[in-house]
């Protein structure tokens, strides 16, 4: 029995959304909300490029997206696609025959914005090209670069332009029989991008990229994208998102699936329920916490693991864990497994015994799947 069948007020009930595909890579329908994440290496290099692709997929990122902003990168797209463990979606801003030469490379995707793409006879040229090559479309409208006509028309960006620009490049899509596209509408505002994608999730059925653009620093970038991106999920809108910060990939990657695992939408790895500590802590919590997540960064495995510093609400939260460690005194803790008191562990040896049962924990959930199969 699932814990939402039990707990109604735990359900989010996702939009209905058409389903395209990303390369392998199902977007919208009943497939999971995936994560992307963008590089920021000069894509000519293919090295330095591939292996950025690298980290974030070992991340968890389901897409990469890689600027191509001029013929050597997209020279370099065909190598970086072959290379590559996950779809690439190229990114295309003012030159539209990027995005042909990038399709033509064996981009999985093309993000072309409105708002600097070109004529409309611009438009059905990536079309064709993506037609032709397999590639699916993400329509990408940013506040920052609507088209003049609608900035003239509503005086400064804003919700209603941003739809607009998103509805009016559908249309161009939709009339000449192209269906394989997803759409955004970023701001750098979380009120304005927030709006933005509700009046667009009312609008269309087409799988939807959520994102709060420029959002900053990872700090800063994370709060204001936890709040944005994670408000409109609550609300069941959103298909594949991407959080911009300013800040390694890899790091968006993870910002990107704490958001959805807080939120029960997507689980991997190992979820840590920690207190901030107080003078009660009988060891040192937040160093504990910090050593423990670089740890097991390498357990792709769904599981929970609670270390709580005192007995105030320890025991509770061991509880609900699959593994679990409550500081006590006198230099020890007791060790909770599967919810249950287990056994007493002195301090000093607590992180190596934690690792150890969250490993074993991993590889018995492991085969318990794998002989479900």
């Amino acid at each position: 029995m699932s814990l939402n069948s039990i707990r109604p007020w735990r359900n989010i009930y996702r939009r209905k959304s058409r389903q395209i595909h990303v390369g392998n890579v199902p977007v919208g329908g009943d497939a999971p909300i995936t994560v992307q994440t963008m590089t920021n290496t000069d894509t000519s290099d293919v090295a330095a490029t591939v292996a950025q692709v690298q980290a974030a997929a070992d991340a968890g990122a389901d897409i990469v997206r890689i600027s191509t902003p001029d013929q050597a990168s997209t020279a370099a797209l065909k190598q970086i696609v072959a290379e590559s463990p996950v779809p690439i979606v190229a990114d295309i801003h003012f030159h539209y025959k990027r995005a042909i030469e990038a399709a033509e490379a064996g981009a999985a995707c093309l993000r072309i914005n409105p708002g600097n793409i070109g004529s409309e006879d611009r438009v059905r040229e990536v079309i064709k090209a993506a037609k032709d090559h397999g590639c699916s479309i993400r329509i990408g409208v940013n506040a920052g670069s609507l088209e003049k006509h609608l900035l003239d028309k509503y005086a400064e960006p804003c919700p209603d332009a941003m739809v607009e620009s998103g509805l009016d490049h559908i249309k161009i899509l939709q009339d000449n029989d192209f269906h394989e596209f997803k759409i955004s509408c970023k701001a750098s505002d979380v009120f304005m991008a927030a709006a933005a994608y509700q009046q667009l999730a009312e609008a269309t059925d087409a799988p939807i990229h959520l994102g709060i653009t420029e959002a900053g620093g990872l700090t800063s970038g994370t709060i204001k994208s936890a709040i944005g991106l994670g408000n409109l999920l609550w609300m069941g809108i959103g298909d594949t998102i991407r959080v911009s910060l300013s800040a390694d990939p890899v790091e968006e990657v993870k910002v990107g699936y704490e958001i959805l695992k807080s939120l029960g939408l997507r689980h991997r790895g190992v979820n840590i329920i920690s207190c901030p500590s107080c003078a009660r802590q009988g060891f040192d919590v937040i160093k504990t916490v910090e050593t423990l997540e670089k740890r097991l960064e390498h357990i792709k495995t769904p599981m929970s693991l609670s270390i709580i510093g005192c007995v105030v609400n320890g025991p509770g939260e061991a509880l609900m864990t699959d593994v679990g460690f409550t500081g006590g005194g006198a230099g020890s803790g007791m060790v909770y497994l599967a919810g249950a008191q287990s056994h007493k562990l002195s301090n000093d040896q607590m992180v190596e015994h934690i690792v150890e049962q969250v490993e074993k924990k991993a590889a018995e959930i492991e085969a318990a799947e794998q002989a479900a199969e």
